[in-house]
């Protein structure tokens, strides 16, 4: 029988070259693997003889015991050399018995004594003899090293140059090393401080900042003028950053931190610099590029320098531990550490495409919960303006992920204002799920080979120009751009929302816990849908827990209406206990300068009815408008006005609300407006009283809503508002009247005096017989010249 074919592919010869070569590699390490395990064996083998040889060489022998014998044995032995067959041996045998037993020493000397064999042999030796054979030690030669010269080419060839390196003597060169240590040592010294008086120590040290000032401002003017070719000169500002002067050693250091963190600020290109490869760093390039490379090498290099000497000195602040060699005191410490701050601080935000962007934001993120205000001030302050001016999304994302991982890693114990930065962010747009539109392929450009099979050559033509034009519409509308910042939005948002709820989930009752909701509250339109459900029954709970203030249970109630405006309209949720809640929450608002809780009040109105007006009765929209109304007279008169301006939408959006304007009740019941039920209060039989108090108020942008309110809110006539009071909403309205600057807006007229001008003369009494009594008693009364009350007293009681 014919055997049997192999079912196995042949291998192609890419694949017996690649695994050829693979095994090329393993013979290799395995050739290098053994010749190491037997160099180690070797190492190993030679160690141990030689630890032998020394505990040998070390130790000395120990004598043996001596036993007497005994005569009995003495005389056995006699007996026994007497009856051996000497006879039977040669002669020539029996001479060299003995004189190997002359020669075994070993078993004839004393045992018991450490003598060497063969000692008195050795000393009747000749001493001369002796040394003679002992060999020469002969002096070696050290090897002169050689320095390989360039070659030199004849006829003949290539003829290699080398030169002997020159050798200094130790002795010359210790000196040397002495003489550059003491130097060393004169220069790192601080010099000893002279005996001076206060005043001569102020005008010396006012010199020497001025010695400094000048070499800072000199360096610096030099490297701004020509940055690629006085690189190297941020090296010796740099190393101002150590000066050992006591005198001016703060206030120096502090004004290198401030200079270098300007010039790199100017001389940083607009692109992040990037590591050359090695085929990039073999490969010859022109002079220009080569030294646009060794300027862009230098300045990472500096500015990597000048981070790390800004960090350790935030560190030698926390750590609070003084340096032997430094001359700063502790309380320096805090000022150094917060000019250092500062400076990171404006890096972070005026480089973030640059090198090392991520290890400013590790540094400057724990920062933000440090117990120092100030520092925490301007860290939380830095960060906000980089949520504000990252247009893109790539240094937000970084910035997120390390505050996420703080607030894990501290256990949600950190300050709330590190969760309020958040509230700065600049996402407005998230990715959803693409439709159909979008998942189509995108129009591809025809090849030459397409175009010459099927267009003419005009029709080439033509079809070229077109193209080119598609790709320069392309480039204008930046598609990829988009793409990316919604991807690094997208990204952005996802880390923020775990956050979120994390801190909902595991720490209810943190402090926490009202930024988390008013984040929620301003995101909440980007949340995903699935999320949704789970989202209100936390917020239900915590609304119903009384745990928390009104001000965090009005961010819950907009974060729940925001959920259900946005994709949440296609749930079939009824948030009625929310409308329950804020009716009742309205009247507990504060009604002095902090009025800052107002502004989500209104948000909520605006989000609660008018946005949801078809799910919202008129029974429901009746009683807000006249807990509203009631409201407006117990706050201040920004307040009032936003409250006036929504109840003009609500009247606007639902026409049946006029019913509050007329006196005459209808239906049965009276109104009962100490229930906290919207529904059940009976707002149908009572009126808006209040916008005639209102009519009389001080301000007059309140008095304007007041008396446009009373006739009906109409839109034209001579009830109607202002066009810039009429268009603006009832949020800007509020911001636009708000009294923070200590003054109304527009300013209140003063109350005209009550006080009469003239005066009429007349007779001030009705009756005449008084008049004329009263009259005679004045003219009879005449004022005594002597003034002595005392004697006058004195007659008058005797």
């Amino acid at each position: 029988m014919a055997p049997r074919k192999s079912k196995k592919k042949a291998p192609s010869f890419r694949k017996l070259l690649k695994t050829s070569n693979i095994k090329i590699e393993n013979k290799l390490k395995n050739r290098q693997f053994k010749q190491q395990s037997i160099a180690k064996k070797h190492r190993k083998e030679q160690k141990k003889l030689k630890q032998a040889l020394n505990n040998a060489a070390t130790r000395t022998p120990l004598p043996l015991e001596r036993y007497k014998k005994r005569p009995e044995d003495e005389e056995d032995e006699e007996e026994f050399e007497e009856t051996l067959p000497v006879d039977m041996m040669e002669e020539d045998d029996l001479e060299q018995m003995k004189a190997m037993a002359q020669k075994a020493s070993f078993l004839t000397r004393d045992l018991s004594s450490s003598e060497p064999v063969h000692a008195r042999k050795r000393k009747q030796e000749n001493v001369m003899d002796k040394y003679e054979k002992v060999p020469r030690l002969m002096q070696k030669e050290q090897e002169k090293e050689l320095i390989h010269l360039l070659p030199i080419k004849d006829k003949t060839g290539i003829i290699p140059q080398t030169m002997e390196k020159p050798v200094v003597k130790k002795a010359e060169k210790e000196n040397e090393d002495e003489g550059d240590g003491d130097g060393a040592e004169e220069v790192n010294a601080p010099k000893p401080l002279p005996l001076l008086t206060t005043q001569e120590l102020v005008v010396l040290r006012r010199k020497r900042l001025e010695e400094r000032k000048v070499c800072i401002a000199a360096l610096g003017s030099s490297i701004l003028s020509d940055p690629s070719a006085n690189i190297k000169k941020l090296k010796e500002l740099r190393s101002m950053l150590v000066e050992l002067d006591p005198y001016v050693a703060v206030t120096v250091r502090k004004l290198v931190m401030v200079s270098l963190m300007e010039l790199f600020k100017d001389i940083v290109p607009s692109y992040r610099i990037r590591p050359l490869t090695e085929a990039e760093k073999s490969t010859k390039v022109k002079k220009e590029t080569q030294q646009l490379r060794e300027f862009e090498e230098g300045l990472v290099s500096q500015y990597k320098f000048y981070l790390e000497n800004l960090e350790q000195t935030v560190k030698d602040w926390k750590q609070m531990k003084k340096k032997k060699s430094d001359v700063v005191s502790l309380k320096s410490y805090k000022g150094l550490a917060e000019v250092a701050v500062k400076c990171l601080c404006e890096l972070l935000v005026a480089l973030p495409h640059f090198n090392f962007h991520n290890n400013i934001i590790v540094m400057i993120v724990p920062l933000m919960n440090h117990d120092c205000k100030k520092i925490s001030e301007m860290s939380c302050e830095a960060v906000r303006k980089l949520f504000k001016q990252d247009k893109v999304g790539q240094a937000s994302l970084g910035m997120v992920k390390v505050i996420s991982g703080l607030v894990k890693s501290r256990n949600y114990e950190v300050k709330p204002e590190v969760l309020k930065a958040l509230l700065c962010l600049r996402v407005k747009e998230v990715e959803v799920k693409k439709d159909a539109d979008d998942i189509a392929p995108k129009k591809r450009f025809m090849n030459f080979k397409e175009k010459r099979k099927h267009l003419s050559r005009m029709q080439r033509k033509w079809k070229k120009a077109e193209e080119k034009l598609e790709k320069e519409l392309l480039e204008a509308e930046a598609t990829e751009c988009k793409e990316k910042k919604l991807k690094l939005h997208t990204e952005t948002l996802n880390i923020v929302f775990l956050t979120y709820f994390r801190i909902l989930k595991k720490a209810q009752k943190s402090i926490l816990l009202p930024c988390v909701l008013e984040g929620l509250a301003k995101f909440a339109h980007l949340i995903n849908v699935e999320f949704f459900d789970d989202l209100l029954i936390v917020l239900h709970k915590l609304v119903e827990s009384g745990d928390l203030s009104y001000r965090e249970s009005l961010h819950c109630i907009q974060t729940a209406f925001h959920v259900l405006s946005g994709q949440g309209d296609v749930l079939n949720i009824d948030p009625l206990k929310f409308y329950t809640h804020l009716y009742k929450t309205l009247l507990r608002l504060h009604a002095g300068t902090a009025n800052d809780d107002m502004i989500i009040v209104l948000q909520c109105l605006d989000v609660m009815l008018t946005k949801r007006r078809k799910q919202v009765s008129v029974q429901r929209a009746l009683a807000f408008i006249k807990r509203l109304t009631t409201l407006s007279l117990q706050v201040l008169p920004n307040s009032t006005v936003g409250i006036l301006a929504t109840n003009r939408v609500l009247m606007h959006t639902f026409p049946k609300s006029d019913i509050l304007l007329d006196n005459e009740s209808q239906g049965s019941g009276i109104y009962l407006p100490e229930l906290d039920e919207p529904e059940y209060c009976n707002p149908q039989n009572t009126s808006l009283w209040e916008l005639h108090t209102l009519q009389r108020h001080y301000h007059p942008i309140v008095r304007k809503f007041a008396a446009h309110l009373i006739v009906g809110a109409p839109s034209e006539g001579s009830g109607a508002l202002n066009v810039d009071l009429s268009r603006k909403s009832a949020t800007d309205l509020f911001e636009d009247y708000s009294t923070k600057g200590m003054t109304f807006n527009p300013p209140v007229a003063t109350p005209s005096s009550k006080k009469k001008e003239k005066f009429t003369i007349g007779d001030a009494l009705l009756d005449s017989d008084l008049k004329k009594q009263i009259d005679s008693h004045l003219e009879a009364t005449s004022i005594p010249s002597d003034l002595d009350f005392a004697a006058q007293f004195r007659k008058a009681f005797i």
